[in-house]
């Protein structure tokens, strides 16, 4: 008798089929066999359950605090860092001390920044609970505010918005941590002859997400966002075009492929927070949908704002009709696709990772997994499921499948390594990040030069002095990651890519 064991254990690193001809076998060997398949599926199950989605949500929140940019607070927890950036603005005699720096170099760019906000804020907004049971929402709540301070400093003026700091090439040019760059902090800036829509679009989404998580904590900094956001809406509305155009070092590192996405996602969190008619109908009037997407992430806002105008038509806030109609179609197309339930799948890795581009590809396993759990949460409330042209999928189908990446990520794994660093005892020793690869100025204050960086750290065959507790770095498409400084393609890490896990994060603990 020829037996064919498939060994499926949820969540893991796929399956294992045995084919083995158990008659040809002794009684002994049988029982040997037996018990290595259980013995197998037991330590699949047990590597599932052992993911401490708590421990992954305090370092993910602690992550924005290694990113800071500024003069630091006093209840600061990542005590390597130091104060930095102190001198922002300085060259337009305004001040743009504070903020995030978006990476592991020490520029502060408004793009990833806003896209930060509104997803650590949609975090907030859809896990408020859990983030309080396990007594995190304040240092969510820190996190964004942090980010929402520097973009009130920036939006100078109705039509004025300062969208990047410093230069690409000088930066890129040098391996300094924050504390003593020496590189040009140049400030860029929107205006109406220098128009941005995308950006001023995205900041106004994030005002308007941000004003909704502090309405019931302090309703004057709700009130103050909120008009910031309507400002910064209607800049993007008036004066049409791409920031990239108007502030050419951007190009380099986070061009924009349009604004028709961030001013619908833009309209969405506005009406969300205002509940006033006109942003809605701005939606309803849109001459394009965007349709069917396949990733969302800091350039692409359509699944976003598709994911919330089903949202508005689950509610019979919006008619289940026209382009709203679309809108629903397009955003559970691409939840279909994630659960593998399309004619368009998204690729997974060999080892289950959903693969979808070679460059920091957990950013959009980040942002699939967000909005698989808040589908999934949305399709609860109705007691509905999900129709997909593959078949139904449930709202626990969809929690499971959520599961089985982060646990990847955690991990469950070929390489069985945690993507996020300071999580396990397994993870990333040498992650590209200026900060964390050279010695705390806490410990060596003597100035780093803008060479000798690379001299003294960057080439340094050694794991990084100082733990970026939170981070998420990427594997291949192949499950393969080396752990090399000089891989900024996987190995750098970026606020965009941690601010949805804290929402993921969030969900599963």
């Amino acid at each position: 008798m020829v037996c064919v064991c498939k060994v499926n254990c949820e969540s893991n690193i796929g399956f294992l089929i045995v084919v083995v001809d158990l008659k040809s076998m002794g009684m002994t060997v049988r029982r040997v066999f037996v018990f290595i398949i259980l013995l197998f599926c037991s330590f699949q199950i047990l590597n599932a359950a052992s993911a401490d989605y708590k421990k992954a949500l305090t370092n993910s929140l602690l992550y924005f605090e290694g990113q800071r940019s500024g003069k630091l607070p006093p209840n600061q927890r990542v005590n390597w860092r130091g104060d930095s950036g102190l001198k922002d603005g300085q060259d337009a005699r305004i001040n743009l001390v504070g903020g995030y720096y978006d990476a592991g170099d020490n520029l502060k760019l408004g793009f990833p920044l806003a896209f930060t906000i509104t997803m650590l804020s949609w975090s907030t907004i859809e896990f408020e609970d859990q983030l309080s049971e396990h007594k995190e929402l304040k240092n969510a709540l820190d996190a964004i505010k942090w980010g929402t301070d520097y973009l009130i400093k920036a939006h100078t003026d109705p039509n004025v918005f300062y969208g990047e700091i410093g230069d690409p090439d000088s930066d890129h040019s040098c391996w300094q941590r924050p504390e003593d760059m020496t590189t040009p902090r140049s400030s860029y800036k929107l205006d109406e002859q220098h128009p941005g829509s995308d950006l001023a679009a995205e900041t106004a989404a994030a005002l308007a997400a941000a004003s909704i998580v502090f309405k019931s904590v302090d309703k004057k900094y709700s009130s103050t966002m909120l008009l910031h956001a309507t400002q910064l809406f209607d800049f993007a509305k008036n004066h049409p075009g791409k920031y990239s155009d108007s502030i050419p070092p951007a190009r380099q590192i986070y061009s924009s492929s349009g604004y028709e996405d961030e001013m619908l996602w833009g309209a969405a969190w506005l009406y969300r927070a205002t509940n006033m008619k006109k942003y809605l109908d701005y939606m309803g009037g849109a001459s394009d949908s965007g349709g069917v997407r396949t990733e969302f992430s800091w350039d692409d806002k359509f699944v976003g704002a598709h994911v919330l105008a089903a949202k508005f038509v689950l509610d019979g806030e919006a008619d289940a009709s026209g382009i709203w109609a679309q809108y629903k179609t397009q955003a559970e197309e691409y939840v279909c696709s994630c659960a593998q339930k399309s004619n368009q799948n998204v690729q997974k890795t060999p080892g289950g990772l959903f693969w979808f581009l070679p460059w920091n590809n957990n950013q959009y396993v980040a942002t699939a997994t967000f909005v698989m759990s808040v589908y999934s949460n949305y399709l609860s409330s109705k007691g509905a499921s999900l129709q997909c042209s593959g078949g139904d999928v449930s709202p626990d189908h969809l929690t499971s499948l959520v599961r089985s990446q982060v646990d990847y990520i955690l991990g469950s794994n070929p390489r069985n390594m945690s993507y996020m660093v300071g999580y396990g005892s397994n993870f990333p020793q040498k992650i590209h990040h200026r900060g964390a690869s050279i010695v705390s100025i806490k410990k060596d204050p003597n100035p780093v030069s803008c060479k000798g960086g690379f001299q003294d750290w960057f080439y340094k065959d050694a794991p990084n002095p100082n733990v970026l507790v939170g981070a998420v770095v990427s594997p291949d498409g192949n499950d393969k990651y080396d752990d090399s400084r000089n891989d900024f393609q996987l190995a750098e890490p970026a606020t965009v890519t941690i601010a949805p896990l804290v929402g993921v994060l969030a969900y599963l603990a």
